[in-house]
């Protein structure tokens, strides 16, 4: 069904829309302090004089004052007055004007976006006569598509435009492509226009925005932020000027972005600036101009690990704890006799037990670049947010590091909670995904992504599950937990029939009954038969060595015809212990 608004851009008009409602509201004398949805019940005046103020500056649409709804109602909060509010004050604005009024829909917090919040939301706004419907500053597709689904079978006629809340970086709040969000919502027929909004200033937003204008068939919206802020007291400032702001809006719109408008820190001003200025565009005009970047000459870096791993070949890679002082000269003594030895990689753990250790990709550079090993560093969820994984990432890629081993990380340890505070952005899953996205679109040679496989599980269904949906995200392969006992060789089998990924069986040194105990009773993802920890009994040092040595080789021999190479824990740094049971694995295997 073509609507009026449809019809509007259908003959490539422009939707100028208002601009901030919440910033401008707070800016106010006296209102720093009070949320904007709130005062429709006790200031409601002011509310529908910034309406007024945006549609006497131009804006041919405003929203209503209800972005925070969704997250109100989603926590069991009464919201339909503050709804029906919302329209009357928006309502009364408009009178005798020519303009649209668009529900204002914003994100959950919660990680699963829930389409029935806003269905319950929309069908409240449609007995009220509101026909046209803003999702924005979303950080993903998610509950998009039933949404829109669900909505357009109540009203066929309603008009839904979805809008994400992208960095300068490209990416939303989530971590995810803004193109991908983009380009896969443009393609649900449900939704009549998508478009950016918030996190970036104008210029930022441009340059997204302007390459994906040609993959887009639907109109584009492009609301920025009047800049960036700074914090004055205790509120945030946007300086960004009006006519700054426009001159941006115009280049849009001569490229053929048909919906306009402002997020956070743009005023009346700016959207009137903005009016001025595209109507110097003629209305008919089609771009004649789009701002491509073409791709980078890209040039690959060997990546000798995956190569051999492809080759069919099986590979050894051995685990080093990183130091806990600065005293580097032991770690690196010991990686130069795995590498005499024959190890193809050096992995790294990253504060294991959540305890803080020398940077495991930094150690993972140093030893690239020095010794020439391959290194396989361990990243965690823990104790980075989405742009200092990023970060990370770059800095690895440019040292020629590109294999990584994704694992969510062990919680800190209680005594610490009260001075250090963990970051838990994401799970393994979620950083694969990210790291995926990244190796699509940002990285020259791509990063071969790693994951953890306890092979120990209780419930190894269930692990097998998550590793599946591990390799959905980007995981090409597994290092799993050590295999010392007969179900986890079992069970190391069974995945070996199931994933598509590269598996490296673990194998950990048992050096004596002490440690094997230990290992047992206190070490998580770790279990032992009771026969093997009765094989260390009355052992001494070397001899619990040698026994070491002899169960380690045979559990390699077991489970060698279902793995593509080995994954060995070094104990106590006894590099010389690894290094014979390298050699061992070496002469079996050739």
């Amino acid at each position: 069904m073509k609507t009026k608004i449809s019809a509007l851009l259908t003959d490539g008009k422009t939707l100028l829309f208002d601009g901030a409602m919440g910033t401008y509201f707070a800016s106010l004398p006296g209102r720093a302090e009070l949320n904007c949805e709130d005062a429709l019940l006790t200031e409601r005046e002011t509310i529908v004089k910034i309406h007024r103020a945006y549609l006497d500056a131009g804006a041919r649409a405003i929203k209503l004052n209800t972005f925070t709804l969704p997250e109100r109602l989603a926590a069991g909060r009464e919201v339909m007055p503050l709804a029906d509010a919302a329209v009357l004050a928006a309502q009364e604005a408009v009178q005798n004007r020519d303009a649209f009024i668009f529900a204002d829909l914003g994100p959950l917090s919660t990680p699963q976006a829930r389409p029935e919040v806003y269905l319950e939301l929309s069908t409240r706004f449609l007995q009220k006569g509101i026909r046209c419907f803003l999702l924005e500053t979303f950080t993903s597709i998610e509950g998009v598509a039933e949404y829109s689904a669900a909505l357009k079978t109540i009203a066929p006629d309603a008009f839904i435009l979805v809008s994400y809340a992208v960095g300068p970086d490209g990416r939303t709040r989530a971590g995810l492509s803004g193109e991908q969000q983009l380009l896969e919502t443009a393609a649900l027929e449900t939704v009549d226009a998508v478009g950016v909004n918030c996190m970036s200033g104008p210029t930022h937003l441009q340059e997204f925005i302007l390459p994906l204008l040609p993959k887009i068939s639907k109109p584009v919206s492009v609301m920025p932020n009047a800049g960036y802020p700074t914090v004055i007291g205790r509120r945030m400032v946007f300086s960004g000027e009006p006519l700054y702001f426009a001159a941006r809006m115009l280049r849009l719109r001569q490229a053929g972005v048909q919906i306009l408008g402002g997020c956070c820190g743009t005023t009346p001003a700016h959207i009137e600036e903005t009016a001025a200025l595209t109507k110097r565009v003629l209305e008919t005009e089609t771009a004649s101009e789009r701002i491509v970047r073409p791709a980078p000459d890209r040039q690959k870096e060997p990546n000798l690990l995956w190569e051999k791993l492809q080759s069919g070949k099986k590979v050894i890679a051995v685990e080093m704890d990183p130091p806990a002082d600065d005293n580097v000269a032991p770690f690196l003594e010991g990686v130069r006799a795995l590498k005499d030895a024959g190890v193809d990689a050096v992995t790294i753990a990253d504060c294991p037990i959540g305890r803080p250790r020398a940077d495991s990709s930094i150690l993972s550079c140093k030893i690239r670049r020095e010794l020439d090993v391959s290194p396989l560093p361990h990243l965690t969820c823990r104790d980075r947010n989405l742009n200092a994984t990023k970060a990370l990432l770059l800095g690895l890629s440019m040292e020629g590091v590109h294999n990584v081993l994704l694992v969510t990380g062990d919680p800190l340890p209680v005594e610490s909670r009260n001075a250090v505070k963990a970051v838990f952005n994401f799970n393994s899953r979620r950083l694969a995904a990210f790291v995926k996205d990244l190796n699509e679109s940002t990285f020259t040679t791509p990063f071969r992504i790693f994951g953890a496989l306890n092979v120990n599980a209780v419930n190894f269904e269930m692990q097998l599950r998550i590793a599946q949906e591990k390799e959905d995200c980007g995981v090409s392969g597994f290092l799993t937990q050590p295999v010392l006992t007969k179900e986890a060789a079992t069970n190391l089998q069974h995945a070996r029939e199931v994933l598509k990924g590269k598996i490296l069986g673990g194998i950990f040194p048992v050096i004596s009954y002490r440690n094997a105990c230990f290992l047992n009773n206190e070490v998580a993802g770790i279990k032992l038969d009771q026969t093997l920890i009765d094989r260390y009994a009355g052992k001494n040092r070397d001899e619990g060595e040698a026994l070491a040595e002899e169960i380690s080789l045979e559990i390699a021999r077991t489970i060698a015809p279902f793995v593509d190479g080995f994954y060995l824990m070094t104990p106590f740094q006894r590099t010389e212990l690894m290094g014979r049971i390298i050699r061992g694995i070496r002469d079996f295997q050739l």
